[in-house]
């Protein structure tokens, strides 16, 4: 192939829970394609619906993570850009569950309620990558019924800031379990550099997930994915940025959930201001006319919201030297040539 291509499989053994604290299992160049495998967040341990996670998962080793993934030449001060190429479900099957004291409508350890949490469940969904789509089966009835295949990663991120090692299942500045919809295909997140290498991980695959991961856990699903990863030099990026063909987006994670979404929106405004040459006060009107609020997750240790604002009032500006588009044409180049 006229691109460089590597693989990372990693065993078990090799697989991560944290970010940050564990020396990398791949080294790349900027502009490489890496073709990797994703564990789902059970480990691949809750298989049916007698699989309650309690009894068959082990904490904290949940919501493995594959990498971490060096980058030649990144330093902090630098972003590095991870362009989802493809993302695609490696078994006919995949789970959700709900289980006590985690969910957003039900007592948690920090939301303390005196009646009893949601009870332990276990929900089993065909898949069928083929058709595009997967099938919901209700447990207490005999509906079913079909939902578009959305493949995403829950979870990606970079090492953190001063030598800190942050569980997989937790948002931050550095990345890490956003859980938003909008890391999927087609999609470039981009993420400041802490430590040198940046030290990428992913994981988390969900077949589709909506909007809040409201019962705290989305389809969740083994991945095959393929990312295209870059660096820009002395381009600091505060919080984790997403590009589509339509929209950019800034991410904000904290508690309690109107931080997570003055922190995004805060970013945006910046953001834009930046773009477009604006004064704070004009971003700020700006992104309040136009712009979007998607939930990431308001289930984790920490929540995430989105800011979104359409690209098309950018008037020409261009984002990052247009990384985004190019990693698009890499990626629909490797495809082409993979056939």
């Amino acid at each position: 192939m006229s691109i460089e291509v590597v693989r990372l499989h990693p065993e078990r053994a090799d697989l991560g829970y944290a970010f940050g604290g564990r020396a990398p299992l791949l080294t790349v160049k900027p502009g490489t394609v890496v073709e990797l495998s994703t564990e789902d967040c059970f480990g691949g341990a809750v298989r049916g619906v007698d699989d309650l996670p309690s009894q068959v998962c082990e904490f904290p080793y949940l919501n493995p993570v594959t990498g971490p993934i060096a980058v030649e030449g990144a330093e902090p001060g630098d972003t590095v850009a991870v362009h989802f190429a493809e993302i695609r479900p490696t078994r006919d099957w995949a789970v959700s569950t709900t289980f006590p004291h985690f969910g957003a409508l039900t007592t948690t350890h920090t939301t303390a309620m005196l009646h009893d949490a949601l009870p332990e469940r276990v929900w089993v969904y065909d898949v069928d990558v083929e058709r595009g789509v997967v099938r919901f089966h209700a447990r207490s009835s005999d509906f079913q019924v079909e939902l578009p295949l959305d493949p995403m990663h829950g979870t990606v991120g970079v090492a953190p800031a001063a030598g800190e090692v942050i569980m997989s299942i937790t948002p931050g500045a550095h990345g890490g379990n956003l859980d938003t919809p909008e890391m999927r295909t087609g999609t470039t997140a981009y993420f400041g550099v802490n430590v040198p290498g940046a030290l990428i991980s992913i994981g988390d695959g969900h077949c589709r997930q909506g909007e809040g991961e409201v019962c705290g856990t989305a389809v969740e699903a083994a991945m095959s994915t393929v990312v295209v990863v870059d660096l820009i030099k002395g381009a600091a990026t505060p919080w984790p940025r997403l590009e589509s063909d339509t929209h950019l987006m800034s991410t904000g994670s904290a508690r309690p959930l109107e931080d997570a979404f003055r922190i995004s929106q805060h970013d945006l405004v910046g953001w834009t201001g930046e773009l477009l040459g604006l004064a704070a006060l004009d971003a700020y009107q700006l992104v309040s006319q136009v712009g979007l609020a998607p939930a990431g997750n308001v289930v984790d240790t920490n929540y995430t919201m989105l800011a979104k604002l359409p690209k098309d009032i950018l008037s020409g500006a261009v984002v990052f030297d247009g990384v985004h588009s190019r990693l698009r044409a890499a990626a629909a180049r490797y495809l082409s040539e993979r056939g």
